[in-house]
């Protein structure tokens, strides 16, 4: 039985100190006195006191250690709390780096194993790890944070909870040593704990957490079928309908959504069945769909064919409070027989505000569009009154006329008013008028008058014709609307197919994209694309949760597409499954070709998965072919040298004077150094490849630095020229690897430059970033060829093969940027090839370390 997967709480903080970790031991006793199982699995107490005493008598579990460069570090043991099976674990700092050589890079995927273990866990992030927010926090407060967390981590959190304070209430905790060191407290209340900065990182922390507790909602409304309008966040739609005024409706609802709080701004635009815009008005729509996004908002296209309906059906759905739309651009005689789509709206708005926006383009009669006379139920009721009213007025007002006009006039000019009535009305109308017009003119033009009779047979042969007259003229009429109801569907199913290829195209996950275009053009509740598990098996099983799995979805998603509200098959092992109501047939045929483009995007993103499994499997390859070929040789010299010379030690000590001996140790020596090197070079190398090379950046004076550098190289390095100002600015910098790489960049100056011309090693300012140059004046490298130096093993095919296996240069440039800086290649004036080094900066307020809890 499948373990049930722990659940996480994270304790959330705009900045250190604000209680995290305080906050998270005090519900870990909580937990422990109600009788829970709780064990402290690692804390950072940062040597505060009062947070020390907070652990009391929790069983805490004893850290591992680590060794890493000569140096032991204590790391958090997921192995002796899996082991130790608590039912809750208090695991601080979720985005901490763990030492390299560790199970895992980072503690939250640590923390993922205790979870999946079904170990329950409560930790601490500051907004300041967020991998969203890392850039803007820099910005805020001057101080890059190296160690993040991905978003996602944080919101898959069944509970996240802010562990709030004031700005200014921070800075007396400061200033009390309750969170750094008093020599540390007056540089950090300078720079990182100003009271901007703090409300800044507040604010950034409430934002953060708020987005949190809307999709929580959003989760729960969906979950519980509430499709009701709750207020809790102000969310405005505006109302688009290609015409001119609609980059004035959007600005306006983006100034409405502006002044509400910084609210949800969402564009929609209803393609309904009774026709589209012309093409004019699909470039407005192109146009106001850049504008929208450009000011934050977003654009959406749904089907309906009532469009008052459809906006308030997409408004409710994604919760709207706020409803912009445009005032009428209609006659007065057209709003005098129709409400209009704005009044139509407001009455059936319920809780959603509706803003009826005036602007330029009202007093500008809208040119119908293709299909606007369509004959609507609205109109048909119109004809149905006009038929009833209209010819009976009609002939009472002709009545006394009967003496000086003959029947045929009268019948032409009824079978006038038929036609008219069948323009506005359709079918039906024209039928009740031509009836009501037959009996009419029998009735008072037809002798013997007033009565229903007809003792003319001419008469009557002429009242029958104008009735199939009528009824042919409402049949033609009503084929024509028909065609057009057609066309004007067609239409609609083409421009929604038109603005999903342009989503496809425009989004980064189209799979998903496309399920949620989906939904929201059929104001759907979820769409699931599924996968049968068993390949081929029959239709017998679309009922069964048990045959399917979904591949991808928007919203909640459905186990089995015979379950669905719209079973959509795509081929024998596809479905797509539609929840929320059911679709008409031409909605179907849209939706069938979300389906078709959904499975082609199924596809092709596999086929890239496979192109990049199999593009890192080639890479791994050639790397290792690579790799084996260099060793091959590299190893073989030393290792010779050492065997010959072990060997000759072994054989007779009396043949050898003790110079000799002691040369022989030295070779050896030599050799196993180069072997070191080697060895070294290639662990370095895997590394960085695998990112978990990690770099302890410390102030660091170049003018100390490079004369180290050079002793390492001993004698060969004698001549190299320095030119570095003494008051030469501190670089932020590893000093380990940055010995690495003034080692090896220096060691390849010296190998090409002639022996009368040695290398120069020169330093400068430029900006925020100190450069290093190593000047030789050798053969140079083609311009085509400087990005190949730092491929690894390129000193492969050169003639030179004694010299190592071609990963200095690339070592080097990967520990530069693995400290924030950069190696790059520039051809040297006159000749030869300079190594430019950039390296941060060294800013002195950044020397405040800003500690987690």
């Amino acid at each position: 039985m499948p373990t049930t997967r722990g659940q996480l709480r994270i304790y959330l903080g705009a900045a250190p100190g604000v209680g995290k970790t305080f906050a998270a031991l005090e519900e870990a006793h909580r937990r422990a006195d109600r009788g829970t199982d709780v064990v402290i699995g690692f804390v950072e107490t940062h040597g505060r006191p009062s947070t020390a005493e907070l652990i009391g008598d929790l069983e805490v579990v004893p850290r591992h250690t680590v060794e890493y460069r000569g140096s032991s570090f204590e790391e958090f043991d997921v192995d002796a709390v899996i082991a130790r099976a608590p039912a809750v674990a208090l695991v601080d700092e979720l985005a901490h780096t763990n030492v390299p050589g560790s199970r895992n890079a980072k503690r939250w995927q640590d923390i993922d194993e205790l979870l999946d273990a079904g170990i329950d866990v409560i930790s601490t992030v500051n907004v300041q790890h967020l991998e969203s927010l890392n850039d803007v926090v820099a910005t805020i407060a001057g101080v890059p944070q190296r160690e993040t967390v991905p978003d996602e981590v944080v919101r898959r959190a069944d509970q996240v909870e802010l562990a709030d304070i004031t700005p200014e209430a921070l800075r007396r905790r400061m200033t009390h040593g309750n969170i750094y060191p008093p020599e540390k407290v007056d540089a950090a209340l300078s720079n990182y704990f100003r009271v901007g900065n703090l409300t800044a990182l507040r604010e950034i922390a409430l934002l953060w957490l708020a987005d949190k507790v809307e999709d929580q909602l959003e989760q729960y409304r969906e979950d519980q079928d509430i499709t009701a309008t709750w207020e809790s966040k102000e969310r405005v739609v505006v109302a688009l309908s290609g015409g001119d005024e609609g980059d004035t409706l959007i600005r306006r609802a983006a100034r409405i959504a502006a002044r509400s709080g910084n609210a949800d701004l969402k564009a929609v635009y209803v393609a309904s069945g009774d026709g589209l815009t012309s093409a004019r008005s699909a470039r407005n729509l192109a146009r106001q769909r850049t504008l929208v996004e450009d000011l934050g908002g977003s654009y959406h296209q749904v089907v309906g064919v009532s469009i008052p309906d459809a906006l308030l059906e997409f408004a409710r759905g994604v919760n709207a409070t706020q409803l912009v739309l445009g005032a009428s651009r209609r006659g007065r005689f057209a709003q005098m027989l129709s409400r209009g789509i704005g009044v139509t709206a407001t009455a059936k708005s319920g809780p959603i505000d509706v803003h009826l926006v005036t602007h330029e383009h009202v007093a500008k009669i809208l040119r119908s569009r293709p299909g606007r006379g369509l004959i609507d139920p609205g109109r048909r009721r119109l004809g149905i009154v006009l038929a009833v009213l209209g010819i009976p007025a009609l002939l009472a007002a002709l009545n006394p006329f009967h003496e000086e006009l003959s029947l045929a006039t009268m019948i032409l000019i009824v079978l006038t008013a038929v036609m008219g009535l069948t323009l506005t009305g359709g079918m039906w109308p024209a039928l009740l008028a031509a009836l009501l017009g037959f009996f009419l003119l029998n009735f008072f033009f037809t002798e013997p008058y007033y009565t229903f009779k007809v003792s003319d047979q001419e008469q009557l042969i002429a009242l029958f014709i104008f009735v199939a007259l009528a009824l042919g003229g409402a049949a033609v009429v009503n084929l024509s609307a028909a065609r057009a109801r057609l066309a004007a569907r067609a239409s609609a199913e083409a421009q929604t197919l038109a603005t999903l290829a342009g989503n496809v195209l425009r989004s980064g996950n189209r799979l998903d994209d496309l399920l949620e275009q989906l939904r929201e053009t059929f104001s759907l509740d979820s769409v699931t694309l599924l996968e049968r598990i068993e390949p081929g098996a029959g239709p017998d099983e679309r009922h069964e949760a048990k045959s399917w799995r979904p591949v991808a979805s928007a919203g909640d998603a459905r186990m089995s597409p015979g379950d669905a509200d719209n079973d959509i098959p795509i081929n024998d092992d596809l479905a797509l499954a539609l929840h929320g109501h059911t679709l008409d047939a031409a909605d179907r045929r849209i939706a069938q070709a979300f389906a078709m483009h959904a499975a082609a995007a199924l596809e092709r993103e596999r086929l890239e998965r496979q192109a990049e499994a199999v593009d890192r499997l080639t890479d791994a390859d050639k790397l290792r072919t690579a790799l084996l070929a260099a060793v091959s040789h590299d190893l073989r010299t030393p290792l010779a040298s050492v065997r010959v010379a072990v060997s000759s030690l072994k054989s007779n000590e009396d043949l050898f004077t003790p110079a000799e001996r002691q040369e022989l140790l030295d070779s050896a020596e030599q050799s196993l150094a180069r072997l070191t090197a080697l060895v070294d070079n290639l662990l370095d190398m895997s590394r960085l490849q695998a990112g978990v090379l990690g770099a302890n950046p410390v102030p660091i004076a170049l003018d100390e630095a490079v004369p180290t550098a050079l002793d390492e190289l001993n004698e060969q390095a004698a001549d190299v020229e320095l030119n570095i100002p003494v008051d030469l600015p501190e670089v932020s910098a590893d000093p380990g690897l940055l010995q690495r790489i003034l080692v090896n960049v220096i060691a390849n100056a010296l190998r090409f430059s002639p022996e009368d011309r040695p290398p120069l090693v020169m330093a400068g300012v430029h900006g925020e970033r100190v450069e290093l140059r190593v000047v030789d004046r050798g053969p140079g490298v083609p311009d085509d060829d400087r990005e190949a130096m730092f491929r690894p093993f390129q000193r492969l095919g050169d003639r030179d093969n004694t010299t190592g296996v071609g990963l200095g240069l690339a070592l080097s440039r990967g520990l530069a940027e693995a400290m924030g800086g950069t190696l790059m290649p520039e051809a040297t004036p006159g000749g030869g090839l300079t190594m430019v080094l950039a390296l941060p900066r060294h800013e002195p307020h950044r020397d405040v370390e800003i500690e987690d809890e």
